[in-house]
């Protein structure tokens, strides 16, 4: 996946000083690059029966419904607060300065639906770890959590250990 990690840009110091963003910018502007990582995610799991996946906000939204839309399924958003206008459930989690909170539809799931989790970037695996817990909360297994991008030296695939936990790109 070279060819993938050559179309990450580096942008030092944000969203604050000492951080290096992964900028996947560059790579969704690039047809080939965005077919190569929709197709590689999508083929994983096509055989696995799921009917919903979810993607985190923001940058999961981009990759989860071209994926949905790919393996037959439907589509679910995960978002920060006040984002959604239906009922809601939430759930509050610890980050490495502070804490967040993310609410996703209650009728979003249904009990017994096979649901594949994306987002864009694994890091310490918090934000992934909350989202599960919510559509697990509304009765859907989990089948998988599929990134773009995996920061393998913040071990966020422990927070996710028992799912299926696919990275296309790591660092």
């Amino acid at each position: 996946m070279d060819d993938l990690k050559k179309l990450v840009r580096d942008v030092p110091d944000f969203p604050k000083k000492g951080i290096i963003f992964k900028d996947i910018t560059p790579l969704l502007q690039n047809p080939e690059g965005l077919r190569k990582t929709v197709e590689t995610i999508s083929n994983h799991y096509k055989n696995k029966k799921i009917d919903i996946v979810v993607g985190a906000e923001a940058r999961g939204f981009i990759l989860a419904p071209t994926i949905a839309f790919n393996i037959g399924a439907g589509f679910v958003p995960v978002r920060k607060p006040g984002k959604l206008p239906y009922e809601k459930i939430s759930m509050s989690y610890a980050l490495e300065y502070g804490t967040d909170t993310l609410e996703i539809h209650k009728d979003g799931i249904k009990k017994g639906q096979q649901v594949l989790m994306v987002d864009d970037l694994l890091a310490t695996g918090g934000t992934m770890a909350a989202c599960c817990k919510l559509v697990e909360s509304l009765g859907g297994k989990i089948i998988g959590c599929a990134f773009l991008i995996e920061l393998a030296f913040l071990n966020g695939k422990k927070a996710l250990n028992k799912y299926d936990v696919l990275s296309i790109i790591k660092y």
